[in-house]
């Protein structure tokens, strides 16, 4: 009797292991440890495994359009998306908000940020650290906040540009720059630095909209259509709420859809990097 529920035992895990698959998936840099985490708990509960790339949305972006082997794309925005649908690069109706990201102004230096962002009309920093606005989402809402507030004349020849949100958090966590504008969840990612912070309010930015996508080179990809799936799993909503973000109620789905084109205009022009 137990040699038979060793050999059933050891079927069932070859089962898994034969069905289980891979899937690759572009992340937004700011969703570092959250995915991190979601993917763990996604190989638990499926045995399929995600192979996360991070970077800026908008070089994933070009990296697609130029043939980069992603199936699963988790923008930072709600920009990059349409376009790669247009471009038949992701099906429309996979799209959906899967988080919606806060902008914060962080120092890891002790009451150099006050609650109301005040030190940004001071002269107490010589650096302040935003991701690239043509390129990362973060950047282009951390200029936003600047232009709301009459302020990029006055810092514009303080900015230090990193390639992506990640590389902005560096800046600042590493003291190269004296303060940043980085995404809230990076900040709880670091418990071990406290400094300070200024939750910039939401009026003073567009909303920052992450949607994920199923490309259509994961469109027969089982993983790949399992981990879109995952993503809005309570498991994994609750992963993203514990990294500061909002998740839409229900986590709404935003299909989207090609704007028609004229006959005339039938070709898609290369697409700007931004």
């Amino acid at each position: 009797m137990k040699m038979f529920q060793i050999i059933g035992l050891t079927l069932a895990l070859c089962s898994t292991s034969l069905w289980a698959g891979e899937v690759q998936v572009a992340v937004a840099s700011n969703f570092t440890k959250p995915m991190e985490k979601i993917a763990e708990a996604f190989k638990t509960k499926t045995g399929h495994d995600a192979k996360l790339s991070f970077g800026a949305s908008g070089a994933f972006a070009t990296q697609i359009r130029n043939g980069a082997p992603f199936e699963v794309f988790l923008s930072a925005d709600d920009k990059k998306a349409k376009g790669l649908v247009e471009e038949k690069l992701a099906l429309a109706d996979t799209a959906f908000i899967y988080a919606q990201g806060k902008l914060v102004l962080w120092s890891v230096q002790d009451k150099l940020v006050d609650e109301k962002g005040k030190v940004l009309e001071s002269d107490k920093f010589k650096h302040i650290a935003l991701a690239d606005p043509k390129l990362a989402p973060y950047g282009a809402a951390a200029m936003q906040v600047l232009d709301h507030l009459k302020l990029t004349d006055k810092v514009k020849d303080k900015i230090v540009q990193g390639e992506n949100i990640g590389q902005t958090m560096q800046f600042v966590s590493t003291g190269n720059a004296e303060l940043g504008f980085v995404a809230l969840s990076q900040v709880i990612s670091e418990p071990s630095k406290t400094g300070s912070m200024w939750l910039v309010p939401s009026e003073l930015y567009d909303p920052i909209n992450q949607q994920a996508m199923l490309l259509t080179k994961g469109e027969k990809n089982e993983a790949a259509t399992a981990l879109m799936t995952f993503l809005k799993s309570n498991e994994a909503i609750s992963i993203i709420e514990t990294f500061g973000y909002k998740v839409p109620s229900a986590v709404i789905e935003t299909p989207i859809k090609p704007e028609s084109t004229p006959q005339s205009e039938e070709k898609v022009a290369d697409a700007p990097k931004s």
